[in-house]
């Protein structure tokens, strides 16, 4: 193998190239290689760090191999990261704790007087258990089997019910506390805590523009969104339906106030709060009788599962980002985009359009370990803020988990909706939240304050 990697070296020294001429034919053998490995369906982490280790090898042998290994251990001696394992536990927990249910029926009673109430209950409860979960699967799924019978009963459309719980779900990648939103200030080397902070006002406009779009198109159209009937009602007075809601928020929101609280009091970094959260929601399983140790085997198994995949990305991209940056390739990417002359704006364009396109085929953490160390650097000398960045490529990247064909949430749908239920429901059901995400997306690049005012104010 050596003896082949050699002589490939070697035939490509023999074409006479300068150095920035070589620069340019790795980087774009690099990216050829990457697209290739993942049309035949190789994992992310395994294209990356080879393509990271074999052409290290090639320009500079065994001193790239070297390089490769360097940056892939900075990722693990990322301190920040250790937050990641925490939040998914934390998730676990919660998505066997039952806490979204009793909170879902009291809201949905509240609520059902309205057109689109219902719609609305299953907005609003997505965005506090996204607040305590940070994992779309859990929020999808656990939404998706608490509102699908109630709302297909209530002769909900269809399509509009899949919507509603595809994004309700997603919105537990971009309100914290979230496991991307960690990687993504790790990777960048941002403040998490303010990276948290930076997402709040964007996931709650989004949570708002929801809950706006399906008032509006129930009462356009009523058949879509029908109130319930009241002889349901009857069935939970008024009194306790305030009541009930009151009291089903409370834990919830003392998980939300004891993570983010501490990080805002000072008493404790984002990973520190990490495992002040995981401790909460064991003790809302307590709380809410479904602790048992199967139950604590499971979450425990299910979380080391998620936590090898996502740090597998992470640290095997290294090696690709190593050998990217010694070959100076943000240079040669910035160098390209001058000659072009696309300015500030037109960068942003240009990736914002490769995220969401990239969203159709990827998940998060490959669009992150792609797109990051590329634009990164050219972002800075462009004079980007790399905290506006981050989060609103965070409100962008929800995308990935709608868009056809491989959105993932799209598939966790289909994995639990009843009969009659066809995938171009799902699919047709998503399209106008997608519009919805890429609208607040552009707002935020016209307003940036959305995005920078609050960590600002909060953290100094």
């Amino acid at each position: 193998m050596e003896f082949i990697l050699n002589g490939i070296g070697g035939l490509i020294s023999s074409l006479g190239l300068d150095a920035y001429s070589l620069s340019i034919l790795f980087i774009a053998l690099m990216f050829i290689i990457m697209i290739v490995g993942l049309a035949f369906g190789q994992q992310l982490c395994f294209v990356m760090g080879g393509i990271g280790v074999v052409l290290g090898f090639i320009a500079y042998n065994a001193n790239g191999i070297t390089i490769s290994l360097v940056k892939m251990f900075d990722g693990m001696n990322s301190y920040s990261s250790v937050a990641i394992p925490m939040f998914i536990l934390m998730a676990n927990f919660l998505s066997h704790s039952k806490v979204a249910d009793g909170l879902f029926e009291s809201i949905r009673y509240l609520l059902g007087p309205l057109k689109g109430g219902l719609g609305v209950a299953v907005i609003l409860v997505s965005t506090v258990f996204a607040a305590t979960t940070g994992i779309v699967g859990a929020s999808v799924v656990t939404m998706g089997m608490l509102s699908f019978p109630v709302l297909l009963r209530s002769k909900y459309d269809k399509s509009l019910t899949c919507g509603l719980i595809c994004a309700g779900g997603c919105l537990g990648i971009l309100i914290p506390p979230s496991i991307m939103l960690v990687s993504l200030g790790s990777y960048a080397q941002v403040s998490v805590g303010k990276l948290f902070f930076a997402a709040i006002v964007p996931g709650l406009l989004l949570s708002l523009c929801y809950i706006i779009y399906t008032l509006i198109v129930c009462h356009i159209h009523p058949d879509y969104g029908p109130a319930m009937s009241e002889e349901e009602l009857a069935q939970m007075p008024l009194k306790k339906r305030i009541t009930g809601s009151l009291v089903n928020l409370v834990p919830p929101l003392l998980l939300i106030f004891g993570v983010l609280g501490s990080i805002f009091g000072g008493w404790a970094t984002p990973t520190e709060a990490s495992g002040v959260g995981a401790l909460m929601a064991l003790v809302l399983t307590i709380f809410y009788r479904q602790f048992s140790w199967k139950m604590f085997y499971t979450s425990i198994i299910e979380t080391a599962k998620t936590c090898a995949m996502v740090f597998s990305i992470l640290f095997m991209a290294g090696c690709f980002t190593g050998i990217f940056m010694s070959l100076d390739g943000d240079v040669v990417i910035y160098n390209m985009l001058v000659s072009m002359g696309i300015g500030k704006i037109g960068l942003i364009a240009i990736l914002f359009a490769l995220v969401f396109i990239m969203g159709c085929f990827l998940d998060w953490t490959g669009i992150v370990m792609i797109v990051l160390p590329v634009f990164l650097p050219i972002c800075d000398q462009f004079g980007i803020d790399r905290l506006w960045l981050c989060a609103t490529m965070a409100v962008l990247m929800q995308t990935c988990f709608m868009t056809p064909p491989f959105g993932f949430a799209l598939f966790f749908i289909r994995g639990i909706v009843p009969e009659g239920v066809k995938m171009t429901d799902v699919y047709k059901g998503v399209i106008p939240f997608l519009a919805i995400i890429i609208a607040v997306t552009v707002l935020c690049c016209a307003v940036p304050n959305l995005v920078t005012w609050l960590p600002n104010a909060m953290i100094s």
